[in-house]
């Protein structure tokens, strides 16, 4: 499987974050800063897909499918591993392709995790990737931004359409080398994982898709790609 978040590194599509500090941008200076805990970084978050298949054309109808018994399956996995599985939403990825130099399109899942460890969530990304013959499981801890383990961002944003991901994406080599792509929920909210050493290309990225910076939610973390 393909990357919901990452392909840049890694052609793999699940995401998972555990929540120790969640990360907020302050007005005007553009630069993230660290503020408390909030309710919007769960335990821990999966994004998963059960695709294995390349998809280049936006109007596959591979792409409309809900993945309503991935869902339930996969809440199954969350429960039989000790955790408690919370909310899911639908994501519409586009990323770039260097093999294919064309851009490739993903329908996942994302899914709120609670009441779990490092080494579970760690455990129930290697049981995906194998049971969904995915590449690699991607996992992501919230950290705070002094933690010596933090070595990327999650960056959440408003205000975006798979299409204009798509065209941004297109009209930035640099960004779409560099970063790869990104998903977006069908209620138009962009969510990017990106290295902390690509922080300010992540922000110029973002700020290109028409998104309002001060508007963004910015956690730092630890990621992990999981086989």
């Amino acid at each position: 499987m393909k990357n919901v978040i990452v392909r840049r590194r890694l052609r793999v599509p699940v995401l998972v974050t555990i929540s120790a500090l969640t990360l907020g941008v302050v007005g005007g200076t553009g630069t993230a800063q660290a503020s408390p805990a909030n309710r919007s970084c769960p335990a821990g978050e999966i994004f998963a897909t059960n695709n294995t298949a390349i998809i280049t054309d936006p109007a596959d109808p591979r792409l409309n499918t809900r993945l309503t018994r991935f869902d339930h399956e996969v809440r199954g996995i969350i429960r039989a591993n000790g955790a408690r599985p919370g909310a899911s939403k639908l994501l519409d990825g586009v990323f770039w392709s260097s093999d294919l130099k064309r851009a490739t399109y993903e329908r996942s899942r994302e899914f709120d995790v609670n009441r779990v460890s490092r080494d579970g969530l760690h455990h129930i990304a290697g049981v995906i990737a194998k049971q969904y013959h995915q590449e690699a499981v991607l996992t992501f801890r919230c950290l705070p931004r002094t933690s010596p383990e933090a070595d990327a961002v999650e960056i959440q944003a408003p205000g975006v359409s798979a299409t204009k991901l798509h065209d941004a994406l297109l009209a930035d080599p640099e960004a779409r080398d560099e970063l790869g792509g990104g998903s977006v929920s069908l209620d138009g909210k962009l969510t990017l994982i990106a290295p902390l050493a690509d922080l300010p290309l992540a922000q110029k990225f973002t700020q290109s898709l028409g998104v309002d910076w001060n508007t963004a939610d910015v956690r730092y973390g630890d990621e992990e790609f999981v086989s």
